[in-house]
């Protein structure tokens, strides 16, 4: 949004209250012989990776931005988290795909135990301060990390965190655990890079998680769900995830555009389309 648009939003945000989530997944019955998951707003996906579980980007704040004691300019919540920190299995790793507000939120974060190992983009460990063991990785490094083998690829977005500070990274993640493999997009525009994914892959992930929402007018930096369903394609993933979208008001789309769009790329191939919604709980065949 331009800047008197998203002021007055800000302003009319103070008399709206934070609806629920229409799904609440329910990890305590999850199987670990398999990969389960639920988008639990925005862009924070719990994983159960045969066992292993896997927290992206955290943000549970009710709004997000720059912090003034307990005052935060930025946008507001359009729906809760589908579930509470503390109503969550611990995680063993955190993965951050970049420092936007909306994806390394702070005040989140620190709500977590300091010792859970955090995986994030280059030049940004000066940010996570609040964990013992933070991982950097640049577009093609790979590393071992809880019994996961982690590796970043490279996506369209940019990484600063305060506009000048553009030394920071900006990763997409694929996940692998005994020959299963999960995509994570973070943020992306359309690019052609995806087709690396599918080289990483050996032939394709089972699931792609990919960003759908906040794309008028920020095209250059944020995909519509039809070049996310491209995207996915591009890379060879089996299954779809959207995420970024149903939460915060970014940008000018109606918040339920991106859901209805991504469900119509999807109308002929709909088993491929494994949730849409906040809280809807998936598991990748």
């Amino acid at each position: 949004m331009g800047r008197p648009a998203f002021f007055r939003q800000l302003f009319l945000d103070s008399f709206r209250s934070v609806a629920p989530a229409l799904y609440r997944p329910e990890p305590a019955g999850w199987s670990s012989e398999k990969i389960t998951g639920s988008c639990l707003g925005h862009s924070t996906v719990l994983l159960n990776i045969l066992g292993t579980w896997v927290l992206t980007d955290p943000v549970f704040s009710t709004r997000i931005g720059l912090g003034f004691g307990p005052f935060v300019i930025g946008p507001k919540r359009y729906l809760r988290p589908a579930l509470a920190i503390h109503e969550l299995p611990r995680p063993d790793l955190i993965l951050l795909s970049h420092a936007h507000f909306d994806h390394l939120d702070l005040p989140s974060l620190r709500r977590f135990p300091k010792d859970i190992p955090v995986v994030t983009a280059t030049a940004t460990r000066d940010l996570l301060g609040h964990f013992q063991n933070v991982q950097e990785l640049a577009w093609g490094g790979m590393l071992t990390i809880s019994g996961l083998r982690v590796s970043a690829f490279e996506v369209n977005h940019w990484g600063a965190r305060m506009i000048k500070d553009e030394h920071r990274g900006w990763n997409g993640y694929l996940v692998e655990k005994d020959g299963r493999q999960i995509g994570y997009a973070g943020d992306t525009a359309t690019t052609d890079a995806f087709a690396q994914v599918r080289v990483l892959a050996k032939g394709g992930p089972d699931l792609m998680l990919m960003p759908i929402g906040a794309y008028d007018p920020w095209i250059r930096a944020h995909c519509t769900p039809e070049q996310a369903y491209a995207m996915a394609r591009e890379a060879g993933a089996k299954h779809f995830v959207p995420v970024h979208h149903q939460t915060f008001r970014l940008s000018s789309e109606p918040m339920d555009e991106p859901g209805q769009r991504i469900r119509a790329a999807f109308a002929s191939e709909r088993g491929s389309l494994l949730a849409v919604d906040i809280g809807e709980t998936f598991v990748v065949p």
